[in-house]
């Protein structure tokens, strides 16, 4: 019996994410991966995977699969409409379909399979790279997607007690970058002291913000600089963009800041959450 999933609907945008390539950036390579790395290892530690096994990132629900074998699988991030319980290890019987609705809060639902999504790797990872096209292609209808053997036990756990995306205003916290003196006190203040709408413009590479436009105190263009998830890169509109999973290695636009991305729940995995329309507000942090 062949251990596989047939997507019968893919839905507005999915892909297959790990863990990433990272250590590469010497390469031009970025690590992409995951855009919300926390809920991608709760995936995988509920079905009793290792933490950087392969899962397929769901954007705003719409994906429908078949089990082509008897499958252990769970949803995590964003809770999709529908039957399907969410965050709880759920056996799916061969030929049964899961179906995943619009989520009612929240953007990337992950849906891991015990053994994990096992298209063949690219440079070390399955991950799909939207901005320079390393790994597999985006999941489309009819797509087979083969599952890998389980090698860890069920962590016997019925349902993981998560709370929900939240779907109004968030705030993150935010370090002054390495160039803030581009913009002074004067654009500190302006960054941290209004509310950012996401715009339809987002994706994996970065959220962009629409707001008051950022003032420079001097012109000039930099020299290409290292970039890293969750910098806050202002282009001459003076509208933020903060980089998220598969953003660019370098960039010749000044950083005023970064989003703290701390390991264990990290503001910027937050921000892979957020819907166009959503409100976002920046914290001032000083170390």
């Amino acid at each position: 019996m062949t251990r596989a999933l047939t997507v019968l609907r893919a839905g507005p945008f999915t892909t297959v994410q790990d863990a990433g390539r990272p250590g590469q950036a010497a390469l031009g390579i970025v690590r992409s991966g995951a855009c919300d790395r926390s809920v991608y290892r709760q995936a995988n530690r509920l079905v009793g995977n290792p933490e950087d096994f392969a899962v397929l990132e769901a954007t705003y629900g719409g994906l429908a699969v078949r089990a082509e074998a008897d499958l252990m699988v769970v949803t995590t991030g964003a809770r999709c409409a529908g039957p399907f319980p969410h965050a709880a290890p759920t056996p799916l019987r061969r030929g049964t379909e899961l179906r995943l609705g619009p989520p009612e809060t929240g953007l990337r639902t992950y849906l891991a399979v015990r053994g994990g999504i096992d298209v063949p790797p690219v440079l070390g990872s399955r991950a799909t790279d939207v901005l320079s096209g390393l790994g597999p292609a985006a999941v489309a209808d009819g797509d087979v997607l083969p599952i890998g053997a389980p090698i860890e036990p069920v962590p016997g756990v019925d349902v993981a007690p998560v709370p929900d995306i939240p779907g109004g205003e968030v705030t993150v916290a935010v370090l002054p970058g390495p160039r803030a003196d581009w913009f002074g006190d004067a654009g500190w203040t302006a960054l941290t002291g209004q509310v950012w709408t996401v715009t339809d413009e987002s994706n994996r590479v970065g959220l962009r913000l629409d707001g008051t436009p950022l003032e420079r105190l001097r012109g000039g263009e930099l020299p290409s600089e290292g970039m890293v998830r969750g910098a806050l890169q202002v282009p001459p509109s003076g509208l933020p963009v903060l980089f998220l999973a598969d953003h660019p290695v370098t960039g010749g636009y000044p950083v005023i800041g970064y989003v703290a991305d701390e390991p264990i729940r990290s503001d910027v995995d937050r921000c892979g959450q957020l819907r166009p329309g959503q409100t976002l507000r920046f914290k001032a942090m000083t170390s």
